[in-house]
C-alpha cells in the first residue's frame, strides 16, 4: 500500500503540473502531507527518549559498551566507503561542464566563512547540552557576527572590520545531545537493578504507548505520502530545464547511491554475518518507502523499529539503541552526495583538485555530515568543504534545485544502512544478551512483561469478560495453567505477571477428597 502511494503521488504530481494550479490549490494539496509529517516528527523525541532508556536499562554496562563500539565502528566504515565511492565516480564521469554556468542564472548565496574546526567543536558541544529540555528544540552553533570599528574622520562614518565568533542557540532539535543523555541515564539505571524497576516499567510502557500511536497513524500514511510527493512536485519550477542542465550530475549521484546500496552495504553485511542481504531489504520495505515518501529518516524511525523487530526478529534492545543513534551519525548518503557536489562545483569552474584537496574533501564530508544532518540539503556541510578548499560558494544554488529527488533517495539509503547495522549487531550480540537474561532474574522479568505488553496491545478481547465458573470441588484445586495467563487481557497484563510470580513462588499442598 505504501509503495502504491509513492507511485500515485508521482503520477498525480506530474499530471497536475500541466493544469496551471493556483498557489492556494497547491497549498491545500500539500496540507494533509504536512500534517502527517508534523505528527510523525512529534513522535521522534518521546520515542528516542523512551526507547533508549528502556533498552539500556535492561542491559549490563559492558554489553552497552560493546554495542556502542560496534555500532560506531560499523557506521564509520560504511560512511568512509560511501564517500570514496562518490569521489571515484564524479572523477570518472566528470559531470561538471563549465558551459552550464552560462545557461543558468546563478543566485547569490548569503554566507560567511565557516571553519571546519568550529563545525567539529559544535558537534562536541551539542553532545553535552547544558539543558536537556532546551535540547529538544535548540542546538548550539557558532555564528559569525560582523563588528564595526568606529573612528573619527571628516565624514564620521563607521566601517566594518571583520567577524566575531559567538556561541548561539539556533532552532532545531539537538538529537545528538538527547541520545548522549539518554544513553548515560539508561546505563546508570541498569546499575541499580531491581531497585529501579518502577522507572524501567514506566519507560517500557511509555514506549509501547508511542508505538501504538504510530501504528494508528500509519493508517493515514498512504494519503500523507501521496500529498507530500504530489505537493513537492507542484512546488518545483522549470523542472524540465533543470533536468536537462543537471542531468549528468543527478545521474552521477544516483549511480553512486545505487552502487553503495547494491554493492557496498550488502558486501560488508555478507562478509560480517554470512547472511543473505536480501532478507534485510525485504523486511525493511515499508520503512524504506516511508523514508522515500517523507524524505525524513526521523519520521521513518518508528516504522524502522517495527520492521526490524517483527520482520527480522532483531532484539528490541538492539533496535532501540542502534536506530536512534544511526538516525544521527549514519549519513552514508549525505557524505556521498556532499563529496560529489563539491567536486562537481570545482569542475564547473575548471578547477582541478589536487590529491591532498580530494582527501580533504572526503575527510570533511565524512566528519561534517555527523552532526549537521538536520540542516536541509546538507548546505552547511557543503559550505564548510567549499571554504576549506577555496571554491566559489554561489554555485551551491545549482545543486539545491534538484535536491528534492536526491534527498529522498539518500534518506532511504540511510534507513537501509541502519537496518544492516542493527541486524549485524544482533548477529554478534543477540545470543549474548539472551544468555545474560537467563542469569539475571530482573532482566528476565522485564522481558516477560514486555512480551505480555506487546501481546496485550494486539489483543482485541474485551476487558470485562466474566471468569469461568468452577464447581466447589474444582475450586479447591489450584489451577496448573490459569486461563488468565493463556490469554493476556489488554488491561490486566501487570496482574497477569504478578499472578504468574505468585504461582511460581507459592506451593500449595495437595487437597484430598473427604
Amino acid at each position: 500500500m505504501t509503495i502504491l502511494s509513492v507511485i500515485i503521488g508521482l503520477i498525480l504530481g506530474f499530471v497536475l503540473r500541466g493544469q496551471d494550479l493556483s498557489q492556494e490549490t497547491i497549498v491545500l494539496i500539500n496540507f494533509p502531507g504536512e500534517i502527517f509529517m508534523q505528527i510523525l516528527k512529534l513522535m521522534i523525541l518521546p520515542l528516542i527518549f523512551a526507547s533508549l532508556v528502556a533498552a539500556l536499562a535492561q542491559m549490563d554496562p559492558k554489553e552497552s559498551g560493546q554495542m556502542g563500539l560496534l555500532t560506531v565502528g560499523y557506521y564509520t566504515m560504511t560512511t568512509v566507503l560511501s564517500t570514496i565511492t562518490g569521489i571515484i565516480l564524479v572523477l570518472l564521469i566528470h559531470p561538471g561542464d563549465p558551459t552550464i554556468k552560462n545557461d543558468w542564472m546563478i543566485q547569490h548565496i548569503e554566507h560567511t566563512q565557516v571553519s571546519p574546526l568550529d563545525t567539529f567543536l559544535d558537534v562536541v558541544r551539542n553532545m553535552f547540552p547544558e539543558n536537556v529540555i532546551q535540547a529538544a528544540f535548540q542546538r548550539v552553533q557558532t555564528v559569525y557576527v560582523p563588528y564595526k570599528h568606529k573612528y573619527h574622520n571628516v565624514s564620521n562614518h563607521t566601517h566594518p572590520s571583520g567577524y566575531r565568533k559567538q556561541m548561539a542557540h539556533v532552532p532545531g532539535m539537538n538529537i545528538l545531545g538527547i541520545i548522549v543523555f539518554c544513553t548515560g541515564f539508561g546505563i546508570v539505571i541498569s546499575q541499580f537493578g531491581e531497585k529501579a524497576k518502577i522507572i524501567v516499567d514506566f519507560f517500557v510502557i511509555f514506549e509501547a504507548v508511542i508505538m501504538k500511536i504510530v501504528e494508528l497513524l500509519m493508517w493515514f500514511a498512504p494519503l500523507g505520502i501521496v500529498c507530500l510527493i504530489a505537493g513537492n512536485l507542484l512546488e518545483l519550477e522549470d523542472l524540465s530545464d533543470t533536468a536537462a542542465v543537471l542531468l549528468m550530475y543527478v545521474l552521477t549521484v544516483i549511480a553512486g547511491l545505487l552502487f553503495h546500496t547494491l554493492v557496498t552495504m550488502p558486501c560488508v553485511y555478507l562478509l560480517l554475518t554470512r547472511k543473505n542481504p536480501l532478507r534485510v531489504v525485504r523486511g525493511m520495505t515499508q520503512a524504506l518507502v516511508t523514508a522515500f515518501g517523507t524524505a525524513s529518516g526521523g519520521a521513518a524511525l518508528p516504522i524502522s523499529m517495527q520492521c526490524l523487530e517483527e520482520n527480522l526478529k532483531v532484539d528490541r534492545r538492539i533496535a532501540r539503541f542502534v536506530l536512534p543513534l544511526g538516525s544521527t551519525i549514519n549519513m552514508d548518503g549525505n557524505a556521498l552526495y556532499e563529496a560529489v557536489a563539491v567536486i562537481f562545483i570545482a569542475q564547473l569552474n575548471n578547477i582541478t583538485l589536487s590529491l591532498a584537496e580530494v582527501i580533504t574533501v572526503s575527510f570533511i564530508a565524512t566528519i561534517a555530515s555527523l552532526g549537521l544532518n538536520s540542516v536541509p540539503a546538507g548546505l552547511v556541510s557543503i559550505l564548510v568543504i567549499l571554504n576549506t578548499v577555496g571554491l566559489p560558494i554561489n554555485d551551491v544554488s545549482l545543486i539545491i534545485t534538484v535536491d528534492w529527488l536526491l534527498d529522498r533517495m539518500r534518506t532511504s539509503i540511510n534507513v537501509l544502512g541502519d537496518a544492516f547495522v542493527a541486524d549485524a549487531i544482533s548477529h554478534y550480540l543477540g545470543n549474548q544478551l539472551k544468555e545474560t537474561d537467563k542469569e539475571n532474574v530482573f532482566h528476565q522479568e522485564i522481558q516477560d512483561e514486555i512480551k505480555m505488553l506487546v501481546s496485550a496491545s494486539h489483543s482485541r478481547r474485551t476487558s470485562n469478560a466474566s471468569p469461568p465458573v468452577m464447581s466447589s470441588r474444582a475450586s479447591m484445586v489450584p489451577p496448573q495453567t490459569p486461563s488468565l495467563l493463556n490469554t493476556p487481557d489488554p488491561l490486566n497484563w501487570k496482574q497477569t505477571a504478578l499472578l504468574q510470580k505468585l504461582y511460581a513462588d507459592i506451593s500449595l499442598g495437595k487437597v484430598e477428597d473427604v
